[in-house]
């Protein structure tokens, strides 16, 4: 095993698992996707549906990183909004949310800790990549 390329593997590892995570979700929750996902795994070619999985768990990483830094970015802007001096009628349009920035705090706290997850997977991360360097 080569531990410069460690990291690296790992990364393709974790995006591999997301990738089949993913495709595992689609084929529960989705009967059409249920059907092509099947097709697909009696596919004899492993390398185009792993290549396949790799490129999922990539797209599903980007999207979960830019809904946390929305999620996250959110109250900033709304502590410089109410921070303003308002009146009462205008406080009451400037602090309401859309839709989709209402978060319930059971979900809030389960990405707060996926967060705190992700970030400790990245540090020991950077820990090895300095480890591989040293040596």
């Amino acid at each position: 095993m080569n531990l410069d390329n460690l990291p690296q593997m790992l990364q393709t590892g974790f995006h591999l698992t997301l990738g089949a995570t993913s495709f595992l979700i689609e084929t529960l929750q989705d009967p059409l996707k249920r059907s092509e996902n099947l097709d697909k795994l009696q596919q004899s070619d492993l390398g185009l549906l792993a290549s396949e999985l790799l490129e999922k768990g990539e797209m599903t990483d980007r999207e979960a990183r830019n809904f946390v830094d929305t999620i996250f970015s959110q109250p900033g802007a709304r502590e410089n909004a109410e921070s303003e001096s308002v009146s009462p009628k205008q406080s009451d349009t400037a602090t309401d949310a859309p839709p989709e920035a209402v978060v319930q705090p059971d979900v809030m706290l389960e990405i707060q800790e996926l967060t705190a997850h992700m970030a400790a997977l990245r540090a020991e991360l950077e820990n090895l990549r300095a480890e591989n360097s040293q040596n």
